[in-house]
């Protein structure tokens, strides 16, 4: 028997035609199945659009088979020989083919099935040259039907032959439409609306709805088409540009109707956290190793490196050596997370020619007539919130498509226009509408340059803090918190967001108070600030240390690795601040994963060294810290066995109560002896 679709997801690559193979089955089972594959085919509806007449000449064929096979199944014994049994068999594989072709083509874009319609009427006529061969050689004397079946037989032979390829003329005055408003994008000519509302009538996309499903469908071709193949990517992306202009002044910009089921586009896919780079928020499509072994996107912390930094941006630890170790591991995870999402995933290498075909003419000016469009009705003084909020939503999904969007948007001023929605009192009538303008402000932040703009826009920052602090919801303190630890990524934005008590404040209170996703991202900006000596003080008297301790056992990484980073760099406040994490760090030690191992391990050196002997005892006092200790240096990484041994040492010297020196400590200009004698242990 046909294997039932249900049994797979639908498909919407092509497949090759060798990809089918005849079936090894009874000679009553493959009838069976041919019988079962002619009546889903009959089942399908014609193609509505484009190619009707094909897809439907061939359902029609199929509804004639199906009445074949049904007559040879009210055979009592069905005996067929080799010849006829060869001829079924590829029989079989030809209606599968068939099948394929009209689901495709059912559910792929429709601006794709446009530019291919030569290709696609090829294969059309093509399964119907194969069908007509396989009838010129069909048994008909050997099967004893009756009068009215051979004729039938004969009817459908006759069908066969008599077939040519076939375009429609009014399928190719469309392509040529299409094309057409591509050459006068290119030529930053803005299209006529009228033109643009006849070809996406006749195309069925007569909705936002539709559009949006059309935008998804193109960029599903992007990721199907091979690497080497720029033309046919460049055309894709092109139709998306042109699509999503059209959906906007067509339609009006709007948020997805939230009851409509609809497949998540891959610019707003959720990115597992250990999938982004630290640095630049977006997927890791080259994840590197640095020195520290903390992972980057490779052009992100070129970037850094290149920009004169010679640390780690996560754990402010100086690069003993700036080489970048490729982590495959992770690209292969990253890449099998991708083709599950359906987000396009290059390879090393490819990564140039992607950017080449993203920055193509035709698509850049229909980026930058859609943000104009956008822009203005923004600008309108008449725009309702609730208009508002579909033009925002537009420039946050647009924001997170590509660098050449967030550029052409911040070009626009459309940074002052975002901030104007920031607010509580929007926030408190109109949630959605503030989620979405600071989510385009964190897609923006991406872009290095416009990092800046933000920063020196009027009432952005304070905008910015005011969501994170008392947004309308998690996602907007959360998003908040996350444009906040982008713009830290400019070591001069770093010290001036730093300087601010309520940056501070609202990040340790979402980090206390917000769900999971919300906390790592004000952790990860708490970290980044972390990296600044001069922010230590401010962030130890906002209580970070006693918030690490806290989130030591629900984010065990995230905490104990900015309490690495405060004690590294804080003063004796910060040490005696940490006498309660000894003994969590001591677990961590034990249970935790290689990185959160790895930083507390190398926390503990520091705070043993700089803390003095109350704090040593703390640690030697905790059950099989020793036993622990070893463990770790034989099976930790690199760092963890070397801060493991340091530890040993430490510990060591303690019991055998060697004299220690006294620690003198700097802290905002006053000086403080530490009255308990810190070892004096070699770095």
């Amino acid at each position: 028997m046909a294997i039932s679709p249900e049994t797979f997801p639908p498909r919407k690559r092509r497949p090759s035609a060798g990809s089918f193979i005849s079936p090894k089955l009874s000679d009553e089972n493959l009838v069976q199945s041919l019988h079962l594959l002619s009546q889903e085919i009959s089942a399908l509806k014609p193609l509505q659009f484009l190619h009707k007449r094909n897809s439907l000449s061939l359902i029609r064929k199929s509804k004639l088979l199906q009445i074949l096979f049904e007559e040879l199944l009210r055979f009592p014994v069905l005996v067929l020989s080799p010849s006829a049994t060869l001829c079924f068999e590829e029989l079989h594989v030809v209606l599968q083919r068939v099948k394929t072709l009209i689901e495709d083509c059912s559910n792929c874009s429709k601006m794709w099935l446009l530019s291919q319609t030569q290709t696609v009427s090829n294969n059309f006529h093509e399964l119907t040259v194969e069908l007509s061969t396989l009838f010129d050689i069909f048994p008909l004397k050997e099967l004893d039907l009756n009068d009215d079946i051979q004729e039938l037989v004969v009817l459908i032979r006759k069908q066969c032959s008599n077939n040519k390829p076939f375009v429609d003329p009014r399928d190719d005055e469309v392509k040529r439409a299409v094309f057409g408003l591509l050459d006068s994008i290119k030529s930053e000519i803005v299209p006529e609306q009228s033109k643009l509302a006849d070809i996406f009538s006749k195309l069925g996309l007569r909705d936002a709805s539709s559009c949006r499903e059309e935008i998804e469908n193109l960029e599903e071709e992007v990721q199907s088409q091979s690497q080497s193949d720029e033309k046919s990517k460049s055309e894709a992306i092109s139709l998306i540009g042109l699509v999503r202009y059209a959906k906007c002044v067509l339609f009006g910009a709007s948020t997805p109707d939230p009851d409509t089921p609809r497949r998540k586009p891959p610019c707003e896919a959720a990115i597992p956290p250990d999938f982004r780079c630290p640095i630049s928020l977006d997927l890791m499509r080259d994840p590197v190793v640095v020195a520290t072994g903390q992972t980057y996107d490779r052009d992100s912390i070129k970037l850094w490196i290149e920009s004169g930094h010679a640390t780690c941006p996560k754990t402010g630890q100086t690069l003993a050596h700036t080489e970048l170790v490729p982590n495959l591991g992770l690209k292969n995870l990253i890449a099998m997370w991708c083709r599950e999402q359906k987000i396009p995933f290059e390879a090393t290498g490819s990564k140039v020619k992607v950017n080449r075909v993203r920055t193509n003419k035709t698509a850049l000016e229909a980026v930058r007539m859609t943000v104009s469009f956008l822009v203005n009705k923004l600008s309108a003084s008449e725009e309702s919130m609730e208009a508002a909020t579909g033009v925002v939503y537009e420039l946050r999904v647009l924001a997170k498509t590509d660098h050449d969007s967030r550029a052409c948007i911040a070009e626009a001023e459309a940074i002052p226009l975002l901030v104007r929605y920031l607010g509580s009192d929007v926030g408190l009538k109109h949630s959605n509408l503030q989620v979405n303008a600071v989510t385009t402000l964190l897609n923006l932040s991406i872009l290095e340059e416009n990092k800046t703009r933000i920063m020196e826009t009027d009432g952005a920052l304070n905008g910015i803090v005011e969501v994170l602090r008392s947004g309308a919801t998690w996602e907007a303190r959360g998003n908040a918190a996350a444009t906040i630890f982008s713009l830290t990524g400019v070591h001069a934005h770093r010290k001036k967001l730093g300087r601010k008590t309520r940056v501070i404040k609202g990040l340790m209170e979402l980090a206390k108070e917000g769900p999971t996703s919300s906390r790592r991202d004000a952790l990860a900006a708490i970290l980044n600030l972390a990296g600044e000596r001069e922010i230590i003080g401010k962030l130890v008297e906002g209580g970070v240390v006693q918030m690490s301790v806290e989130l030591m056992d629900r984010l065990p990484e995230e905490a104990v690795t900015i309490l690495e980073s405060v004690v590294k760099r804080g003063g004796f406040i910060a040490i005696a601040a940490a006498y309660s994490a000894v003994k969590k760090l001591g677990m961590v030690l034990r249970d935790g994963s290689e990185r959160a191992q790895e930083s507390a391990a190398a926390t503990l050196v520091t705070i043993c060294r700089k803390g003095g002997l109350e704090l040593v005892t703390e640690l030697a006092s905790m059950p099989g810290i020793e036993r622990t200790i070893w463990e770790l240096m034989a099976t930790g990484t690199m760092r963890s066995r070397r801060k493991a041994s340091t530890l040993l040492r430490i510990l060591r010297r303690w019991s055998a109560g060697l004299d220690v020196d006294v620690d003198v400590d700097v802290m905002d200009g006053r000086t403080t002896t530490v009255t308990s004698s810190r070892i004096a242990i070699p770095s």
